[in-house]
């Protein structure tokens, strides 16, 4: 049983009210706006509050409130607008306003708290700085890099985390089509040159992001080159750059990177003149994590192999996580993942690898709906395998919030009530 306070429009109020009452809760106060809350939360100790994501009942000094009485807050949106009012604020915990009380019940009774991410202006900053940026590498033979990078995306926002895609292939993007977004205008791009100019801030960042748009897992996307010719935009320092005023606005960066670490200065004798891969060195040298994809069968296997040995001559081999894709037996007999687990440890002495089955029907479903596996085939093996690849490689174990613990009389309860 937990002690609400209501603080949405009339119209949700009632259709949520009788449930709650019903599933055992106590009702300990209904609509007010946020001063009024803020008072509320003394008097009436609620454990959990709705609210409407709104500004006219939802702030960070709510928010703050709340997390330093260890009271749960519940936001409904009923606009995009709304939503991203409370992702600002760094409110992870919202509902459409037309949800039922079935959905929110698990929330309000007990489930996985996600705790706030953003308390104040100075928790803000400092937790803007520790936004982590993982790069999805792969070497050339379609492993699968934009797959994992657009899902890897998908399950980090699903877990309750702002997540910004960059797609920054310096040999042509193919996050847009693969998301169904327009590719007019490459949103990277246009990041590079801003840093380049020193106007990349979070008005311009806001602007040139595309958003996908999904239930519980909205991400923000810079969309990749339309052609592999207009490689010279993505310059070494200007992607630095950007990625940097990237991991500041957001949680998480995923980035989708170029296949090839051929220092291609060695090819010229112009030691000024732009560099093909230069992106990608940018990106893993500025990342955190680096995910190395290869694909299940002997010449995948081979070439993963090769480049693993390449990228961590470039990155700590500790930040490295290796995956292996599309695992089945037509390609490599009986016990496919045995199989890629004895190749992995003799030639490279790498025991900790991921793998991900091939799932030809839920990738054609993603493709053919512009959508993420979650959003397309959410019950898919391959969706499963990257929600616990993403879930055990790079989520931290939530730490739960805890409760005051006060108790109240029956008729103090019935007064506050009103």
């Amino acid at each position: 049983m937990s002690r609400l306070a209501f603080a949405v429009e009339p119209a949700a109020e009632d259709r949520l009210l009788a449930d709650a009452v019903e599933s055992g809760h106590v009702v300990v106060a209904r609509a007010m706006g946020v001063a009024e809350l803020m008072q509320a939360l003394d008097v009436v100790a609620p454990d959990v509050v709705l609210v409407g994501a709104g500004r006219e009942t939802l702030s960070a000094e709510l928010l703050e409130a709340c997390d330093l009485r260890g009271v749960r807050l519940i936001a409904l949106a009923a606009t995009d607008a709304e939503r991203a009012h409370a992702r600002a604020i760094g409110l992870h915990e919202v509902f459409d306003l037309g949800s039922s009380w079935h959905v929110l019940e698990e929330v309000v009774s007990g489930g996985v708290p996600v705790p706030s991410r953003v308390s104040s202006d100075a928790a803000r900053r400092a937790e803007r700085a520790t936004g982590s940026v993982i790069a999805v590498w792969g070497p050339g033979g379609a492993p699968g890099r934009t797959t994992i990078a657009v899902n890897l995306a998908a399950e980090l926002a699903a877990a309750g985390h702002r997540v910004a895609l960059v797609d920054a292939d310096p040999y042509g993007g193919a996050i847009a089509p693969a998301l169904g977004l327009l590719d007019e205008a490459p949103g990277f791009a246009s990041a590079c040159r801003l840093a380049g100019a020193d106007a990349l801030d979070r008005t311009e960042l806001e602007r040139i992001a595309q958003r996908y748009s999904s239930p519980r897992a909205s991400f923000d996307v810079f969309t990749g080159l339309v052609g592999p010719s207009r490689w010279p935009e993505l310059a070494r320092d200007r992607v630095a750059t950007a990625i940097g005023g990237i991991r500041e606005w957001v949680e998480y960066v995923v980035i989708d990177t170029g296949f090839s670490l051929e220092h291609d200065e060695e090819l010229t004798s112009d030691q000024f003149a732009p560099r093909r891969n230069a992106a990608t060195f940018a990106s893993l040298s500025a990342a955190d994590h680096v995910v190395a994809v290869g694909l299940a069968d002997p010449v995948g296997l081979s070439r993963l192999l090769r480049g693993h040995s390449e990228l961590v001559d470039l990155v700590d081999a500790d930040r490295v996580r290796v995956v292996v894709n599309r695992v089945r037996t037509s390609a490599l007999g009986i016990d496919a993942y045995g199989q890629v687990r004895q190749t992995m440890r003799r030639f490279s002495g790498l025991s900790d690898v991921a793998m991900l089955p091939h799932d030809g029907r839920a990738t054609d479903a993603a493709i053919l709906t512009a959508r993420t596996l979650r959003d397309a085939a959410p019950k898919s093996p391959l969706r499963t395998a990257m929600r616990d690849f993403a879930h055990e490689a790079f989520l931290p174990v939530p730490t739960p919030v805890e409760r005051r613990g006060i108790r109240f009389s029956r008729a103090s309860v019935r007064a506050a009530a009103g």
